[in-house]
């Protein structure tokens, strides 16, 4: 058997330049990340540790992150676990490159020749580990943008004399191709391109949603980013344990998701009619403070005629207590003055159900029909007031 932890897209380094004062604490997150993951790994005693490009957001960062990044990875040498990693888009593998500035193998305390700790390059697209009898395949390019699929010559023969071969493993950094949406990415491939490749396991990175697939034999995954890059990534935070088995009659790739994030994302619709006044909503909001939460509030329903609120006001005063808040009005103003009719009547239960459906219709995205069911409710309601109206 096989186990690997397979991660990708960590972006250390990155400048969350939408967060503010909260940029500093995102970036500790990330790296929190990446710690979790190796340490992931050698609790669970794995062979393998893949990182499948942007480990670093860009090529330019401060020694001390890469010290950093190195001290991690000779945790896991010590640990005689394994680790490739190939460059992304972000941190490519150009005359800039970060990995051309710093020798992190040597950093990590990994010595020439011994395997511990490979980063693959233009010149170094493969890397047979023996103790492993596995073949790790990471073909990637001196520029951004992909000349050809990273897939392109596989499989490989074996030499007459080549050491044995147990697993095939790919790493490609890229999108897999879909007609309409991935024409302008800089790293495609193809669906066909991976199951021609004769590959045991295809560890993808540069989609930040961790899913999984299977084309032709061929196993692949992405892990997405271990911790949020941006605030909307709410299938961010994991990173995949694999572990590949020789099993009667063939091969199994089993793939679990593990939690390394800390970030948190929850979206929540309140009424506008429970609402008493702008301090008494915060003070509701506040309630549920966490320095790791990405909040959505969503306003909803009909607001009483005297609630006055300022969203940038609530916004300001809840930043300290989430990692970002966000607050939406999609409410609506009372149509007429005084009390609903009864829910037992027609007239109620009818207001109360068109109510209910704008609701459903804002939260699904549907605005041009919510606008029509608001304006049939206005209509509605101006008749039961007893006022004329022009038709």
């Amino acid at each position: 058997m096989l186990r690997i932890i397979h991660t990708a897209d960590v972006h250390l380094g990155a400048r969350h330049d939408d967060l503010g004062e909260q940029a500093a604490a995102q970036r500790e997150r990330q790296f929190a990340a990446f710690k979790a993951a190796v340490d992931l790994a050698v609790a669970e005693k794995v062979d393998l540790f893949l990182v499948a490009g942007d480990l670093f957001d860009s090529n330019v960062q401060p020694r001390r992150s890469v010290e950093r990044v190195a001290a991690e990875l000779k945790r896991l040498a010590e640990a005689r676990i394994r680790s490739v990693i190939i460059p992304g888009t972000h941190d490519v593998y150009d005359r800039a490159s970060i990995y051309r500035a710093y020798d992190l193998p040597a950093m990590s305390g990994s010595a020439p020749g011994d395997d511990m700790v490979t980063v693959l390059d233009p010149d170094h697209p493969s890397i047979h580990l023996g103790a492993l009898q596995t073949v790790v395949h990471g073909r990637v390019f001196a520029t951004k943008r992909a000349p050809h699929s990273p897939l392109q010559g596989l499989p490989v023969d074996d030499a007459p004399d080549a050491p044995p071969v147990t697993w095939r493993i790919g790493m490609v950094h890229g999108s897999i191709a879909i007609p309409g949406r991935t024409e302008h990415d800089e790293v495609v491939i193809t669906p066909e391109e991976i199951a021609a490749s004769g590959l045991d396991y295809l560890a993808l990175g540069h989609w930040h949603s961790a899913q999984t697939g299977k084309s032709g034999a061929v196993t692949y995954a992405y892990p997405g980013a271990p911790e949020a890059v941006a605030l909307d990534q709410d299938r961010a935070g994991k990173v995949l344990l694999v572990e590949l088995e020789e099993e009667a009659g063939g091969r199994g790739v089993r793939i679990a998701e593990r939690q390394v994030g800390r970030t948190r994302f929850e979206k929540s619709e309140i009424d506008a009619a429970t609402v008493a006044d702008q301090p008494r909503l915060i003070e509701l909001l506040g309630a549920r403070a966490d320095p790791d939460l990405v909040l959505d509030v969503r306003l909803v329903g009909v607001r009483r005629d005297d609630l006055d609120l300022d969203l940038a006001e609530i916004e300001t005063a809840l930043a300290p207590s989430f990692l970002k808040v966000r607050v939406r009005d999609g409410s609506m103003p009372a149509l007429t003055e005084g009390p609903l009719p009864s829910e037992d009547t027609i007239a109620g239960a009818f207001i109360r159900d068109l109510e209910a459906r704008i609701a459903q219709l804002e939260a699904a995205g549907s605005d041009g029909e919510a606008t029509e069911a608001r304006d049939a409710l206005r209509l509605g309601r101006l008749l039961l007031a007893g006022h004329e109206v022009s038709l």
